[in-house]
Parts: C-alpha cells; structure tokens; sequence
C-alpha cells in the first residue's frame, strides 16, 4: 500500500475493485466508514456479483470477471477525454510530458505492440523494447514537451492509444450498464480536483490474472492522472490477504527477489558483485551496491562481501514460479518439498495434477497447524492408494499467530511486534525454532563434508541455542560491524564490508533494543491519522509514499485541511517522513518526486513490465468472447504457458459451447485460505459448513436447479482417460449474481469459494481443481479469477 488503513479516513472517494473488503479486511472497513460518517466520502464498488461490501456501497457498478484493464482503462479514456486530470500535477510530478522514441507503435486489431518477437522457451511472444524509450538530446537528457502536445509525448500516446475505450465499448466488454459506468467514473474523476483525495483499493481481484500485472497498472494511472498518489486519502492501496503476507515479501520470499525488493542474481549475467553491480538502476536504486553488500556482510560476516556473493543462489534460466515448479515436479527434476505454511494441494491451478505430482517426490515436509490435503494426498484423497505412493512425508506441527513473539507486517507497510499470548499445544513449535533446529542439522551434515559446504558452514547463525527473535530483528535492522551500533537508517549503509543489513528498507524499526520502534503503542490524539509513534512504518516510519505529490511544486499542500508537508518560506512543516530531499528548496525537489524512478516522475507509459508499456485489455486465457478492442488479440500474447494450450485455454467457439459459463472464485468470512485451520474449528463449520457454487435465479431456471440442489462443476482439466469429469458442490441460488450482456450476447457468470479439501474437520471438493495454470508474465501468478467451466445437475458429494 502507498497509505495506510487508517489514512483511509481522509478519503473522498473509494473504489473497491477486484476485492470484498466488508469480508476479507474488516479494519479497512472500519476506517472507510469512519469517512463516510464524518465527510460524506462515496465508495464505489467494482465487482462482479453483489458482494457484503458492494451491499453497503453508494454505487455498485458489475464487470465480468476478467475486465478490470477494460473498465478501469475507460476511466482513463474517461478522465483524458473530459480534461479531468490534474493537470499541475501531471505535467509536474509523472512523465507524461517525456518524448518516447518515433518508431513507437501499436497495432489496434492484433493488440501487439512495436518490437513483437517470438519466445519460443515461453511458447509465448517476447518484445525488444527498444521504440518503447525515451528520445534524449546530445546529452543523454529526456526530450519533453512541457505543453503536451507533440504527438510522441507520452500524454498525446495516451489519449491516442485509449480513444476506444469509450462508454459504449466498455459497456459491450464489461456487460456493465453504459449509464453506471458513467456514473463511477464522473464520481471518481471528481477526485482529479486538488483538495479532492480518491483511494483506489485492490485484491487478487486485481492480481490473478494472465495481464495481472496490466490490471496493478491500470489503477496506478488514473491515480496518477488524478494527483491521488503521495496525498492523504489517495493512493494505491493493495489489501494483503494473510498478516504478514507484506512482511514475507520483505523478507524475500519470492523466488526472483531478496530482502528488500532487490532483484535475485542471474547466473549468466550477474558471475560476480561487479556485474550485479554493473546493472544497478538509476534513481535512489543507485544505492542498490550497499543495500546488497549489507546483506551479504550480514549473512557472512567473515568474508568481503565479494568473497561471499558466490554463496548467494542464482536464477539459472530456469522458471521457479510455482507453476514452472510443479511442472518440473512432475517431470521428476524436483525431488523434494518443504510446504512451511503452505497448502497448495488446494490452492494451486489445476490443483488435481498438482496433488499426482507430489508422487514423484522422494521426500514432503509440511509445517502447518494442522494435517493439511499437502501432507495427506498420499492416503486421505479419494482413490490414492499409499502402497503406489514412494513420497515419505514429515509432518512439523507449528504454532499459530498467537503462540510466538515475533513481527507482523500488515499491508500499510507497518511492522508490529506481537506478543505471545499462550505456549502452542503438544510438540508444535514456533516457525522460528523449527527454521533454527533445521538449520543447525543441516549444517552439521555440511560440517561433515559436501559438494559446496562454505555457503551453510560459514553463514552467520548467531541468535542463541534457543533462538531469539530479537537477536533476529537486530541482525535485520542493520548494524556497524566494527562496534555493533544499530543503525536508524539505511542512509548509513555501505558499500565496502563495514555495515550489516539483513533488509535494508528495515532499517531502524529495531534500532533501539530497550524501546523498538516496532514495539511502541501511542496512538496519535490529534493531527491527520498519522500515528508516527504506533509500530513502524518502512520505509523510515513513512506512513506515506512518493509524498512529495502532496504539495505542489513551491510547497504548498494541494489540500490545506490536511496538509502532510507545507513549506513556510525556509524549511518543511511535517506531518510525515519526507520522500524526498527536504535540504533543498521546493522547486528542486519537485524535480524528483518520484525518488525510486531513474527520472524522478512517477510512469504512465513504462517500460519495465514484459507485455505492454500502457495498461490493455487482453481478454483471460479462457474467455466467452472474442477480444472487442483488438479483433485477432489472442490472451496475454507474452503471458507464462507451460502446459498445453489444449489445456489450459478456450479459444474457439466449439469449445466455448462446451464450456460456456464465466466462473471466478473468492474467500468467504467465515474460512481462511485453504481452510485447514477454519475447516478445524467446529463453530466455523456450523457457519458455513459446505462448499457451494453461486448461480443467478436466471440461470437457476434455466437448468431447473433449486437452491441446495447438488451440481457437478467441470472445466478443461478435468479428464480421466479422455473423459469428462468434475467436481460436486450445492447450488446457492442467489440474487446477488445475474446474467450481463456482452455485446449483444447473454453470458452467465458463476462463482465458488476454495476453502475445501479432504482433510479437516469438514470436508468436500477442492474448487482449484477446475483452474488454468496460465500465469501473468511479470509476476507468473495463476489466473485463478475468471475461467470457463459447464454446470450440470446432479452428481455425488465428496
């Protein structure tokens, strides 16, 4: 998030899209109907049923699923069109005024952009981005056009490129009413006032998707267009959906990044520090040599950080995505899995062939609270048979949120210290004890000997026989390896071996052990909802990002009522943590707003994502319809397909007679995730005791189904020896979904919570298993949110 839940107070206007914030993150709830009581503000919700949020709703406007770039790529239409933007902001604070490259261009029916080329490892197409630049002078500066008016400045692009997103075409694509469309967007482009602030707030509504990455875009610029980014009220504001989900980012979690969103090494291209070095970006990511030397110092301290680079894994080539993953699971390369917290037995895209993999593993370790379908597909799923299956599985009970000290990070960035409320029951054990006793047996095997010993024989590991969280947290922070003093800012780091930072973007969040900011809990009494002293905030306790665009160019805070910086002539007036060089003058730092940028200004037009420089409206890989915009777009044409197209995709109108219904999944309030700590609780099951699949009254009547009739769902990935099989649930017959139109077509849409399995308490199908394993090109995340399946009455319960 670029704010912070209770920021969400300062709001004007809320668009809810692509998430059902009433059930899934009921705090933010809490503070968007604080705005509401206090200021009148309006929420906008963008889904396609009548979710509990878009029940409350000042305007509920229904999209298919799949057509988030559409809907929100008329907005953009909508607000160039209609001169909404705010146009200080714009030519001060984003690109828009930047000269791309002559050669830039796009081809409006196949939807591909200049530099197309073919990416046969990807079985997909790739782009040579080289006409997507910045022109530049003699010197190496950007050309710009500060009126907007050449043709290749990036404004002109954009009015160009979105002419056909109109009302009209939105409304065809989307099946959304053309006069409610009108109506969200003449409100939320109401916000491109200054003064006026707009929060645009998203889930895996957004994300799961083959143009996922498209779709994160697609809300980014509007807000930039409207000035909401860096403002109180305003932002881009992603709602996690786990505790600590943000914190485990930070940590480096993901396969293509370390701690503090550095990119992970590549094994061709980055052989030594000096390389990695060598590909350092420009903007405040100039600093990337001592963010990573930092790390290394802390993670080796014995060696130069040089020496000890060697030992950090590289990307080889080959595609870690969990769904590349899998694939080589069942290809036999991978020969072993940790789940620590994990479940993808349920959660994973055609998550039935998933489960058949994990036969080939020689070995399985789950850590979870309790026995999840991961752990159990080799004795608890209908037909396996344990005597067939080679795979020795060791379960690690854990403890759960409340039975550990440690750290959570939720999703406005702020890390809280939680304390331990009781001991966990029986032999389960903290993740922290679990990852240390791990490790020391591991490395003392390697002490023994072994192919490459130094990485795990030399790492510092350092945090007692028990190990302390704290002794953690302070390796984190960061610290001067000489004396040992913790470090409050990663503005001390180095580059040359004498600092230690496990995650740079932490530094300071422990850098008082008696009192750690992380641990404080005075709430703010008065001012603008800051609450500088509750928990800490990264980066440096900022509460808001990119907060330079809350004033304009010489100072002056675009809404006076709540004014973040205000400049009084020699200095900064401060309600937050600058992002910005405040030890210059204002004009200057207006300069560089966007301090991450190479630029310094925030980018409509980019060139950092794989598929396309402007957000697009590509339909899913599975879709009722032909793509309106672009005529022969395929999905995602640069989108990650590693399975069979015949597979993993509808494209023909045979197969889409086949399958007709749009079907998107979701959570529900009463179960979590895979459900395997919910399905355990037995209240929870009485709330919501079975797994069901939402269809219209229309629909209902259409097929003679009653509510709490038994129905049997099937998709492409569901055969067995050439036939066609599915998964059974009860049918919920409901208002809360109908038919849309699309253009011109009728076209149902269905939708089913995933919080079953077979294991648990409470059992029943597994709703994934009807899921493509086609995934974003930037981020590979599967498009679990719109796909096609066929409904027929009847069929057996698991």
């Amino acid at each position: 998030m670029t704010n912070h839940w209770i920021d969400y107070k300062n709001s004007d206007v809320f668009m809810n899209i692509g998430g059902n914030t009433a059930e899934n993150h009921p705090i933010s709830m809490k503070w968007i109907e604080k705005a509401r009581e206090t200021k009148g503000a309006k929420l906008i919700v963008v889904d396609p049923r009548v979710s509990r949020t878009a029940a409350v709703a000042d305007l509920y406007v229904p999209i298919r699923p799949g057509t988030n770039v559409a809907y929100l790529g008329g907005l953009i239409q909508y607000i160039l069109a209609n001169k909404l933007y705010h146009k200080e902001y714009v030519e001060n604070y984003t690109n828009a005024t930047f000269l791309i490259n002559e050669g830039f261009k796009w081809d409006d029916v196949t939807g591909l952009f200049e530099g197309v080329q073919d990416n046969p490892a990807r079985n997909a197409k790739g782009y040579n981005q080289a006409t997507w630049q910045y022109q530049r002078d003699e010197e190496g500066n950007v050309r710009k056009d500060p009126e907007m008016r050449d043709p290749n400045c990036v404004f002109q692009i954009m009015r160009k490129f979105y002419a056909k997103y109109s009302l009209d075409n939105i409304s065809k694509i989307t099946g959304a009413p053309k006069d409610v469309l009108e109506e969200s967007y003449k409100l939320f482009a109401s916000t491109g006032q200054p003064g006026k602030a707009g929060n645009i707030m998203y889930a895996m509504g957004i994300t799961q998707f083959t143009h996922g990455a498209q779709s994160v875009r697609s809300v980014a610029v509007p807000q930039l267009l409207l000035g909401n980014i860096g403002i109180p009220g305003g932002g881009v504001n992603a709602q996690r959906g786990q505790a600590n989900v943000q914190g485990a980012c930070d940590m480096g979690m993901l396969y293509h990044i370390v701690t503090g969103y550095m990119p992970t090494p590549q094994q061709a291209a980055h052989a030594t520090l000096a390389d990695y070095n060598a590909a350092t970006p420009g903007g405040y990511w100039a600093n990337r040599p001592k963010f990573m030397a930092s790390m290394l110092k802390a993670w080796w301290p014995d060696l130069r950080p040089e020496q000890s680079y060697p030992f950090l894994p590289k990307l080889d080539g080959t595609d870690h995505s969990h769904i590349a993953s899998y694939k080589l699971m069942g290809e036999g390369e991978v020969k072993g899995m940790i789940c620590w917290a994990d479940n993808p037995a349920v959660s994973g895209p055609t998550a039935g062939a998933k489960r058949q993999y994990q036969a080939n593993l020689d070995w399985l370790i789950s850590v979870d609270l309790f026995e999840n379908e991961t752990a159990a597909f080799w004795q608890k799923e209908a037909g396996a048979n344990p005597a067939d299956i080679k795979t020795e599985v060791f379960l690690l009970p854990g403890a759960a949120g409340y039975e550990k000290d440690g750290t959570k990070t939720n999703s406005g960035r702020w890390i809280q210290w939680n304390w331990k409320a009781q001991d966990p029951p029986g032999d389960a054990k903290s993740d922290l004890w679990i990852a240390d006793r791990l490790f020391k047996a591991v490395r003392a095997e390697y002490e023994k000997g072994g192919v490459f010993p130094d990485p795990i024989t030399r790492m510092n590991w350092d945090y007692g026989d028990e190990a302390d969280p704290e002794r953690v947290d302070k390796e984190i922070n960061g610290y001067d390896v000489r004396t040992g003093a913790l470090y409050t800012s990663f503005g001390q780091l180095k580059d040359d071996g004498s600092t230690a930072c496990g995650s740079w973007i932490y530094t300071g969040f422990f850098s008082d052990p008696a009192n750690p900011a992380c641990k404080k809990r005075i709430k703010e009494t008065q001012g603008i909802g800051s609450n500088s002293n509750w928990s800490w905030a990264w980066p440096l306790n900022r509460r808001i990002v990119y907060n330079r665009g809350a004033a304009d160019p010489s100072g002056k805070p675009w809404n006076p009522d709540l004014p973040l910086f205000r400049w009084d002539g020699t200095a900064w007036q401060r309600n937050d943590v600058p992002d910005f060089n405040a030890a210059i003058p204002p004009e200057d730092s207006a300069k560089n707003a966007f301090i991450m940028t190479a630029e310094g200004h925030a980018r409509l037009f980019t060139q950092g994502l794989n598929d396309a420089p402007l957000p697009i409206h590509y339909e899913p890989a599975e879709s009722p319809v032909a793509n309106l915009l672009y005529p022969q777009a395929t999905y995602n044409p640069v989108s990650q397909r590693f399975y069979p197209p015949t597979e993993h995709t509808v494209v023909n109108d045979e197969e889409r007679a086949r399958y007709p219904y749009v079907i998107t999944t979701y959570r529900v309030c009463e179960h979590y995730q895979s459900g395997i700590m919910t399905r355990n609780i037995p209240w929870l099951n009485e709330t919501m005791p079975e797994l069901f699949i939402e269809i219209s009254e229309e629909m209902a009547k259409e097929k003679d189904i009653a509510n709490g009739d038994t129905v049997t769902i099937e998709s492409k990935r569901l055969f067995n020896n050439g036939e066609q099989k599915g998964i059974v649930a009860k049918a919920c017959v409901t208002k809360r979904l109908k038919p849309m139109t699309i253009n011109g077509d009728k076209v149902h849409v269905v939708g089913m919570p995933w919080h079953w399995g077979y294991a648990g308490m409470a059992k029943g199908a597994i709703t994934n298993d009807l899921a493509p394993s086609v995934g974003d090109p930037n981020t590979t995340i599967p498009e679990y949110k719109a796909f096609l399946c066929n409904i027929r009455k009847g069929g057996k319960l698991a």
